[in-house]
């Protein structure tokens, strides 16, 4: 049986779970849902083919990309910007990309022009604020997503995709409530500690009732730690938010793939899904092409060899790392494997037919 030697395990194929992405497209509760994975593996394809996917059955479905590099445009071929955009040709999906340093940038730019109002009563308090953001750790991408959050939140979109960077912008992203929480509770400490220091610092700097100032801070920080916490609980609840780690069939990115799940599972993250992207014939066994290869090889010509050697070499390695895949997942995890196609996958044509493989897995034992 093909399927079982592609395994590489004595587990009978019926006993995995389902190698598709239907559960996630059946599981109704799910508002958030993260798509992660090293760089080049496929995550915004991936993403894509999910919100498309989704779009079927869930009223209005928002695709949000938090990586720099953003390649909705580029895979949607069209415009997307910092506001949902409505994707062409659907009526339910839009898509959005943020960058969490110029939105840090633009608030800090905001409060240095506050602090140079001498009108502004805030003025003290906004100088604080930009002061006390700059100097925490990780603080810049915790803030814009908090600011995300409230904005994505005001929005009745149904479920949520994020497109996120590669491994270590996405474990710090999610890490940032913890991040925040921690700060948070140092500057309520310091208050306690330090309350009528800071409000004569805050007068000093220009804004006005010490004790106002205070009040100010405080409220402010509070509602921030409110969003944070809801933020919090809604992450680490599996029927609302859920990771989906992309991989290719190759040691580095079956390497990073572990240390994300183990990291998903640190935080609390429900993960149990994992795409291979990348994967020359999923439906065919290498030792089946290689007997194929071995049977017919003297007929070719010698391009022909050498190229049919090469694919060969490539798919004994991508068949000894799936199997690896299977090996440390299989059990617990819904692992899909998507072909590797002639043709770049771009266009909301491309990507409708593409989607079909998340929910519709080829048949190993075929």
């Amino acid at each position: 049986n093909c399927g079982l030697k592609m395994v590489g395990t004595d587990i009978e194929v019926d006993d995995l779970p389902e190698p598709s992405l239907k559960n996630i497209i059946d599981q109704k509760s799910l508002q958030w849902v993260f798509v992660g994975g090293k760089g080049g593996v496929g995550k915004t394809t991936t993403s894509c083919c999910l919100g498309v996917q989704l779009a079927k059955s869930r009223k209005k479905v928002l695709l949000v990309s938090t990586d720099p590099a953003h390649n909705l445009s580029d895979a949607f071929c069209q415009k997307i910007g910092r506001e949902p955009t409505p994707i062409n040709g659907f009526d339910n999906l839009s898509a959005m990309e943020i960058d969490a340093n110029s939105d840090m940038d633009q608030m800090q730019q905001n409060a240095l022009m506050a602090a140079d109002d001498p009108d502004d009563a805030q003025a003290g308090m906004s100088a604080f604020m930009s002061e006390l953001t700059s100097s925490i750790p990780g603080i810049d991408e915790a803030m814009s997503f908090s600011e995300l959050m409230k904005q994505v939140q005001t929005l009745d979109y149904e479920v949520v995709v994020f497109d996120t960077a590669p491994t270590g912008h996405t474990l710090r992203l999610l890490s940032f409530p913890t991040i925040l929480e921690k700060a948070l509770g140092k500057v309520m400490e310091l208050k306690d500690r330090f309350g009528g220091f800071l409000g004569q610092a805050s007068a000093m700097l220009g804004g006005g009732n010490p004790g106002q100032f205070q009040d100010d801070m405080l409220g402010r920080l509070e509602e921030t730690r409110v969003v944070i916490n809801k933020v919090n609980d809604a992450f680490q609840d599996p029927s609302l938010t859920t990771f989906v780690c992309v991989c290719i069939p190759e040691f580095l990115s079956i390497y990073e793939t572990e240390r994300l799940v183990q990291e998903l599972s640190k935080f609390g993250i429900d993960s149990h899904n994992i795409v291979v992207n990348q994967v020359l014939f999923p439906e065919k066994d290498a030792e089946e092409l290689g007997e194929w290869f071995e049977g017919n090889k003297a007929k070719l010509p010698k391009e022909a060899r050498e190229i049919c050697s090469k694919m060969m070499a490539r798919k004994r390695m991508q068949d000894k790392y799936i199997g690896q895949c299977f090996d440390l997942y299989g059990d617990d995890f819904n692992v899909v494997l998507m072909p590797l196609l002639d043709h770049e996958i771009r266009g909301v044509e491309k990507l409708k037919d593409f989607s079909e493989h998340l929910v519709n897995p080829i048949d190993l034992e075929e």
